[in-house]
């Protein structure tokens, strides 16, 4: 193979790149007990960060439980490829999914399907806490572990 240095100009901004993206950490067995997990507050909302980072296998998983004042959201309603499905622990959430709006209480789970439009709320009168696995590609977990609320 015959390459000029016409060619190598043209590669070097592609490696350079492809160099300073950031590896996603690779996930290792451990065992997290719930008063051990660092706490960030988001204004009246906690985030707990469980874990983050992807599997052996290359599989993308993000954990967290979220603590929601009355009234509150994390964010606006938005959707991603991602998936994610939200477990309830107290509370009342409101969920909603392509327009269809559904009140959840402790136990209840809610799967949001790839590029689904969705969004969640506090819909009662006391602090919502659920958890929010969010499964496979298209998150950045950097951005999700610095603001917490972002998916």
């Amino acid at each position: 193979m015959n390459c000029s240095r016409r060619y190598f100009s043209l590669l070097l901004p592609f490696l350079s790149v492809a160099k300073a993206a950031p590896k996603t950490p690779i996930l290792a067995s451990k065992i997290s007990r719930y008063e051990d997990l660092p706490v960030s507050l988001h204004g009246p909302n906690k985030l707990r960060l469980i874990m983050n980072g992807e599997t052996r296998t290359g599989f993308a998983i993000e954990v967290h439980e979220t603590e929601l004042a009355p009234g509150e959201a994390p964010h606006p309603p938005h959707q991603h490829v991602n998936e994610e499905v939200f477990l309830v622990r107290e509370g009342v959430l409101e969920v909603t999914i392509a327009g269809h709006t559904v009140n959840l209480n402790p136990g209840s789970v809610a799967y949001v399907a790839s590029n689904e439009h969705h969004g969640v709320r506090n819909g009662g009168k006391t602090p919502a806490r659920y958890f929010l696995f969010a499964l496979g590609p298209d998150w950045d977990y950097r951005q999700r572990a610095d603001t917490g609320f972002q998916d």
